[in-house]
């Protein structure tokens, strides 16, 4: 590798529904790329929603400026040689071919990958308890229950969650960047 390879940044942006795995395997694969000397950063959708979205509900509006505010700190660090991790749900394609194209206009490598863990399996991980709530009354919006998410129609990577473990999820995703000759 070379020192100029080593210093490509990108954004890798994991989309699915609540509770599909696209944390874990973010922090997953944000620990070996740190490990070996990469400069990254996950930027996480519940910190993001907390600190830089503050105030934002989950209205049609709300959700893609969430995401745009997301992709824009995004592409700015991977535009200045940051592997940016993006474990956010997005859930309109529109939203997301926003930020791909923002990504274009810079030159900057954008990978969208989808984290395809089926609805049923999402409600019984249920690591927020979100689901739960759903079932129960106390919370509607809930992405991909009742309210939409639009899968992406042609994803740079496809992870079946459900038949493979995070950190077989992370190699793949790490396979990916080295395919694409982001490492």
């Amino acid at each position: 590798m070379t020192s100029t390879s080593r210093a490509q940044g990108a954004t890798v942006w994991l989309t699915g529904l609540p509770s599909a795995g696209k944390t874990t395997i973010a922090r997953l694969l944000g620990d070996r790329l740190k490990a070996e000397g990469r400069r990254v950063e996950v930027l996480d959708g519940d910190e993001i929603r907390r600190f830089l979205s503050a105030g934002l509900g989950f209205s049609r509006a709300d959700r893609f400026t969430n995401v745009q505010r997301v992709g824009l700190v995004s592409e700015v660090l991977a535009r200045n040689g940051v592997l940016s991790l993006v474990p956010v749900i997005a859930p309109y394609a529109d939203s997301r071919e926003a930020v791909r194209e923002r990504h274009g206009q810079s030159g900057t490598p954008y990978l969208e990958v989808h984290v395809a863990t089926p609805v049923e399996v999402c409600g019984e991980r249920d690591v927020k308890g979100l689901y739960a709530r759903q079932a129960a009354g106390r919370l509607t919006g809930l992405t991909g229950v009742d309210d939409p998410y639009e899968p992406p129609v042609d994803p740079a990577l496809v992870l079946p969650t459900q038949d493979q473990t995070p950190r077989e999820s992370a190699d793949a995703v790490y396979a990916l960047l080295a395919e694409r000759g982001l490492l």
